[in-house]
């Protein structure tokens, strides 16, 4: 089935893919899990060093591989550091895990004469589903860790942004990993046969996807990892440094165009800060430049997928007419491809979409609250947990703050500090995932199934041990 790949720069159809169909996506499977077993028996150093050829790989094919990115997603420093990223994430991994796992026999407490050790068993085959907004990050920030645990990896991309994809197959391939790792393209179909092939299975995207992928796995009896959607919330209390607060919840909410997970999506101010915190919002915000006509210059990139310009435009709409007031920006632009300039909304509650319903764009919608209490409340009103943010002028008083909010990571005198650093393991609460954590050495035990051994050093219990008689 072949599937037309929009431009976001231009707007226009400049590309196809074919999608694969559910025959080729078990071929590819097969072909993997025949590969997966000499994988697994290279040990952790022969994995660390042929992943390590993989790295050298990506960067000899980074021109093509960055090129592609930023066809894709219309931004091109994003594009080389999601390249450096992935480099840098592979060395990380590699000097992360030699001992991580416990080995070893132990002796039994209630009966010294048993004694158990672990056996740490790799999934065969993993599934990762990727989304568009970071396409090689995210298709690779599971795929890593599962590849130097010993386990086989099976992608597929977005199709949404798939052009990446044909330069680093050629990466993999020069790398020599052709046989463990593998990227089937096309859209939702793709995804199920996917599904049906591995293991086990990573997934980022939405919570209605997510959900999907999470029951077809249960029926499998397969473990699924999701990293779903976020309606990130930041607090500044009134001892905040408040340009310090400004600077962080404007790159938080519109770096990357806000198309990222954990992208702030709403804003609580004091009170007492509200009136300065806007002005110098508004100020910063309408200093951004949209780097259009090319992506040399500026900030803010085009919106990616078309579709998500209809969802920004419902949301500003619904706020208006609920009686929400645009103080920056407010109108999607028409440069060939679409962008949205930052846009602050005032007057704002949470019976309006864009306090409840998940953005992934532009959009600072501002609120005011009068107590710590309230602030809480309203963090914590919603259907996520993905991670939130909390300015504070005493680190001890946001970290207490942040202890009672319902979000998996808490970034503290800064925002979306889970896209810049990867080693606090952290979990996503309500509907924004399930799993264990992608981040820290979590993102690598996860992969593995814990075989225990058991051995009886002494004799054998004889039957008569276990007779009724007293």
């Amino acid at each position: 089935m072949e599937i037309p790949v929009r431009n976001p720069r231009t707007g226009k159809v400049d590309d196809h893919i074919d999608g694969a169909d559910t025959a080729t996506v078990m071929a590819v499977a097969a072909h993997l899990r025949a590969g997966q077993l000499q994988w697994r028996a290279l040990g952790l150093e022969g994995r660390a060093a042929a992943l390590a050829r993989f790295a050298t790989a990506l960067g000899d094919h980074g021109q093509a591989i960055v090129a592609a990115l930023a066809t894709d997603t219309g931004r091109q420093r994003i594009a080389r550091m999601e390249l450096d990223g992935v480099r840098g994430a592979i060395g990380g991994w590699i000097a992360a895990t030699p001992g991580l796992l416990p080995e070893g026999w132990v002796q039994g407490r209630a009966n010294p004469a048993i004694r158990h050790a672990p056996n740490w068993v790799p999934y065969d085959l993993v599934g990762v589903i990727s989304p568009w907004n970071f396409p090689l990050t995210l298709s690779l920030i599971d795929a890593i860790p599962a590849l130097l645990a010993g386990s086989a990896v099976l992608i597929k991309p977005s199709e949404v942004t798939p052009r990446f994809a044909r330069p680093l197959a050629d990466a993999v391939a020069a790398a020599g990993l052709g046989d463990v790792l593998a990227l089937v393209l096309g859209g939702g179909g793709t995804g199920q046969a996917l599904v049906d092939a591995v293991d086990c299975v990573c997934f980022t995207g939405s919570v209605s996807t997510g959900r999907k992928v999470a029951m077809q796995a249960a029926g499998r009896l397969i473990p699924s990892f999701l990293e779903l959607g976020g309606k990130d919330p930041l607090i500044v209390l009134a001892d905040a440094d408040l340009d310090a607060a400004v600077t962080a919840a404007l790159r938080g909410s519109v770096l990357a165009t806000g198309q990222a997970c954990q992208s702030i999506e709403r804003i609580y101010v004091a009170r007492p800060l509200y009136a300065d915190f806007l002005s110098r919002l508004v100020e910063q915000a309408e200093a951004v430049r949209l780097n259009v006509p090319g992506s040399a210059k500026g900030e803010l990139g085009p919106i990616i997928f078309a579709r998500q310009a209809e969802i920004l435009e419902h949301q500003i709409r619904d706020a208006v007419d609920q009686g929400a007031r645009v103080l920056s920006g407010g109108v999607v632009e028409d440069h060939g491809g679409l962008w949205l300039r930052p846009t602050i909304l005032v007057d704002v509650t949470h019976d309006m979409a864009v306090m409840r319903e998940e953005t992934f764009g532009p959009l600072l919608p501002v609120m005011p609250f009068d107590s710590e209490e309230e602030a809480i409340t309203l963090a914590n009103d919603g259907q996520y947990g993905l991670s939130a943010a909390v300015f504070a002028g005493d680190l001890d008083r946001a970290a207490a703050l942040a202890r009672r909010l319902v979000a998996g990571a808490v970034s503290l005198n800064d925002a979306a500090l889970t896209a810049l650093f990867h080693e606090a393991p952290k979990q996503s609460f309500r509907e924004s995932g399930l799993g264990p954590s992608r981040m820290g050495l979590d993102g690598y035990t996860r992969f593995f199934r814990r075989q225990a051994l058991i051995a009886q050093t002494g004799r054998p219990l004889p039957l008569s041990a276990f007779a009724e008689e007293t």
